[in-house]
């Protein structure tokens, strides 16, 4: 059974090219979130088996988020995606939570090493 995975990012583009690469890689993308918000609705909606968030979104922004959804499951498995510039901001969501973060632009191999290596 392929592994479930949440999409968040606020950029509608952004959400479509991770769950292409996350598709074609074999997971299956149970669903998307374009802020923190939406993300911790679908995270219990959906109880995926991972989740890819988006550091900087409106609404509530991707560090919050991850709390409130280690708060809500502290077993849950969440990879942070983030642009360059932004090393202080991945620092504290691993500290928050994350299990990795990935780079935009996503490079493909990089997102499913993250990935991979979150869910083991």
């Amino acid at each position: 059974m392929s592994k479930r995975i949440l999409v968040v990012d606020d950029a509608a583009f952004m959400r479509m090219m991770l769950s292409d690469q996350l598709t074609k890689a074999g997971f299956e993308v149970v669903g998307h979130a374009e802020n923190g918000i939406v993300a911790i609705a679908k995270f219990k909606e959906l109880r995926p088996d991972l989740v890819t968030m988006d550091i900087t979104m409106p609404e509530m922004d991707g560090i919050q988020a991850v709390k409130e959804i280690r708060r809500l499951d502290p077993a849950a498995r969440i990879v942070m995606c983030s642009a360059m510039g932004q090393q202080h901001m991945v620092m504290e969501a691993i500290q928050a939570g994350a299990r990795d973060f990935i780079v935009k632009p996503f490079d493909t191999g990089r997102v499913v090493q993250a990935v991979t290596k979150a869910l083991t």
